[in-house]
């Protein structure tokens, strides 16, 4: 079976994944290659792909898309140890978020909050109270926390052996618990072992056991690498030593953070680069809009 003009394999469901993916992006421009690599994704008419919002949120019940049903939040859920709850609970929430996709693709709305991609959960452990958003973690036991997250992005993700109900986050990536005042600047150095028994448990375990979709970068530094471009945690780690196959994203506005905050670039060009050699396939921000001055200026090819 090849393709032809009229059943070019990017739409023929017939092929693999890896196929389809690999027709379609021969047949795309640079500009439009970039512009599906935005949170925000202007789609492309004329191959067919409509825009795409990829950020949601589904921590304790479908976010910002109109009325949905509200769960207690993680912390709450993860008093109770119950893991075939937060399982029945996640499984709830990508019902509700399958019902609201459907009907806003019905009404034409590709918006932010309105597609399947789910940034949650939250699996950061939660060891200082100064942080502001410690109620959306399981807590401060990183055993407690690979088993609830597992469950609930079991209960996102469905059980189809072909497709995902939707697609889970595992965030963020890696040693990101506060205080979140910090959180654009500091640089986390623990030992190797705090590393790998008390921060990269729950990812582990989500990556393998669960098969979690995407694993989100966080704000900070490790080691003096920023997370969202850090050797160590997705080259080494993620992809090598887990064999994560999913996509990274980035966190919102983290990768300008590489050269405003961080200062380990000069300039959003030298960001963008650092990042898509690093492997951050997503970029919640605008600095991947200087992808295509990037390659001009030789800091990275379009292959």
């Amino acid at each position: 079976m090849t393709s032809t003009e009229n059943n070019p394999i990017y739409l023929n469901p017939d092929f693999p994944p890896e196929a389809r993916s690999k027709d379609l992006i021969a047949r795309m421009t640079l500009a439009e290659k970039v512009g599906e690599m935005l949170d925000d994704a202007a789609g492309v008419p004329r191959l067919g792909i409509p825009p795409y919002g990829w950020w949601n949120e589904a921590l304790h019940g479908v976010a910002r898309a109109g009325a949905s049903t509200v769960f207690p939040q993680s912390i709450g859920i993860a008093a109770t140890w119950n893991e075939d709850l937060v399982f029945r609970m996640a499984d709830a929430i990508s019902d509700e978020a399958r019902a609201k996709h459907h009907q806003a693709l019905r009404e034409g709305d590709h918006a932010r909050y309105k597609g399947l991609t789910f940034w949650s959960p939250n699996i950061n452990i939660f060891r200082d109270p100064r942080w502001g958003r410690g109620q959306e973690t399981y807590g401060e036991d990183p055993y407690l926390t690979a088993r609830l997250g597992v469950q609930f992005v079991r209960g996102l993700q469905g059980e189809d052996p072909r497709h995902l109900k939707t697609a889970a986050c595992a965030k963020h990536f890696a040693v990101h618990s506060g205080p979140e005042k910090e959180r654009h600047t500091f640089n986390a150095v623990v030992t190797r072992r705090e590393l790998y028994d008390t921060y990269l448990p729950a990812f582990k375990k989500l990556v393998q056991d669960a098969k979690v979709e995407a694993v989100m970068g966080a704000y900070n530094r490790l080691y003096g690498e920023v997370c969202c471009a850090s050797q160590l945690l997705i080259e080494d780690i993620l992809r090598g030593e887990w064999q994560f196959e999913g996509h990274f994203v980035s966190d919102c506005w983290a990768l300008a953070d590489f050269h405003l905050n961080h200062k380990v670039t000069k300039d959003a060009a030298e960001s963008a680069a650092l990042a898509v050699k690093r492997g951050c396939d997503l970029g919640c921000d605008h600095v991947y809009e200087e992808i295509p001055e990037a390659i001009q200026r030789g800091l990275i090819s379009e292959e």
